[in-house]
C-alpha cells in the first residue's frame, strides 16, 4: 500500500469507504451499457485534467512567491495571504490529482480481473489466445501509464511540504527580514517546481496516448 504523506493522507479514508461501493457501481452502470473499460478511460481523461489544473496551481504560487521575494514596499499581510490562498489551492488541486489517480487504478484492476476471469469462458483456443495476448499488452501500457501518474504524483508531496514552510514561517515573521531569509529556499523550491511540471507533462503525454489507443482497441 502507498505510504501516506500529508497530501495523500486525507483521502485515505474516503478511498476505504468508497471501495466497497466500487463493484455496485461498476455493476449499475454495465447495466447501462457502460462498461469498465469505458470508466477507465474517462476516469483517465479526468485525472489528465486534474494534473493539468495542478500544473496551474503550481505556477501560480511560484508566481506569487516569486513577487514576493522582490517585494519592494507596500502591504506584506496582503502579499502573505495571497501566497497561502495559492498554498491552499495547490493543496486541493494536488489531492484532486492523488484522488483521480486512485480511481483510475481501482477501475483497471477490477477491469484486468473480469477480463482474466473471462477469458474461462472461451470454447475457441484462437481467439483466447488472441484475448489474452490483448490484456497483457494493454497491462503493460497500464502499469507504465500508472508508474508514469505516480511518479509525478510523488513530487508533489516536496513543493507543498516547501510551499507550506515558506507560507509558515511568513505567518509569524511579516518582515523585510523574514522575506530575504526565505530566498535561500527559493532556488531549490523553482527547481522542483520545474521537476515536477515536467513529470507531470510526460504523465499527461502517456495518458494521451493510452486513451488512443484504447479508443482505437474498442
Amino acid at each position: 500500500m502507498k505510504k501516506l504523506t500529508l497530501l495523500s493522507a486525507p483521502l485515505f479514508a474516503v478511498t476505504m469507504a468508497l471501495s466497497g461501493c466500487q463493484s455496485a457501481y461498476y455493476s449499475a452502470m454495465e447495466s447501462v451499457g457502460v462498461h469498465k473499460r469505458d470508466i477507465l478511460v474517462d476516469r483517465v481523461e479526468e485525472t489528465k485534467e486534474a494534473q493539468q489544473e495542478s500544473q496551474e496551481e503550481f505556477q501560480s504560487a511560484l508566481d506569487r512567491l516569486t513577487t514576493l521575494i522582490n517585494f519592494d514596499g507596500g502591504e506584506l499581510q496582503d502579499a502573505y495571504n495571497q501566497l497561502n490562498d495559492d498554498y491552499e489551492s495547490s493543496l486541493s488541486a494536488a489531492n484532486d490529482v492523488t484522488s483521480n489517480i486512485n480511481k483510475v487504478e481501482d477501475v483497471a484492476e477490477a477491469l484486468f480481473e473480469e477480463w482474466a476471469d473471462e477469458l474461462e469462458q472461451y470454447k475457441s483456443a484462437s481467439l483466447k489466445r488472441e484475448s489474452s495476448k490483448k490484456l497483457n499488452a494493454t497491462k503493460r501500457q497500464f502499469d507504465q501509464l500508472l508508474r508514469s501518474m505516480r511518479a509525478a504524483e510523488s513530487k508533489m508531496e516536496p513543493v507543498l511540504s516547501s510551499l507550506h514552510d515558506n507560507v509558515l514561517y511568513l505567518k509569524h515573521n511579516l518582515n523585510a527580514q523574514a522575506v530575504s531569509a526565505i530566498k535561500g529556499e527559493f532556488t531549490n523550491l523553482k527547481r522542483d517546481i520545474k521537476v515536477l511540471m515536467d513529470d507531470m507533462n510526460k504523465s499527461i503525454e502517456d495518458s494521451n496516448k493510452f486513451i488512443e489507443q484504447m479508443n482505437k482497441a474498442g
